[in-house]
C-alpha cells in the first residue's frame, strides 16, 4: 500500500492552482504552531528598531527596483 502522505501529495497535485495555493498556505500555517514563541516579539522590536533608523535618518532607504538591477547585474 502507499504511503499516505505520497497519496495526499499526488490528489493535491491534481487541484486546480488557487486550490493548491490555499492547502500549502494552510499546511505551512500549520508548522508555524511549532516556532519559538517569541519569534514574532522579536520581529516586532526588529520592525520599530529598523524603522527609528529610518525616521532618523540613520540609514540610506534604496527603493527596491534599485535593489533588484543591482542583484540582477550581479548575477552571471
Amino acid at each position: 500500500m502507499a504511503d499516505p502522505a505520497s497519496k495526499l501529495e499526488t490528489q493535491a497535485l491534481k487541484l486546480p492552482v488557487e486550490q493548491r495555493a490555499r492547502l500549502a498556505e494552510r499546511l505551512i500555517s500549520s508548522l508555524d504552531q511549532t516556532t519559538d514563541p517569541d519569534s514574532e516579539q522579536l520581529w516586532l522590536r526588529e520592525a520599530e528598531r529598523r524603522l527609528g533608523e529610518i525616521e532618523s535618518d540613520q540609514v540610506e532607504i534604496v527603493p527596491a527596483d534599485r535593489v533588484i538591477d543591482k542583484a540582477r547585474s550581479s548575477l552571471p
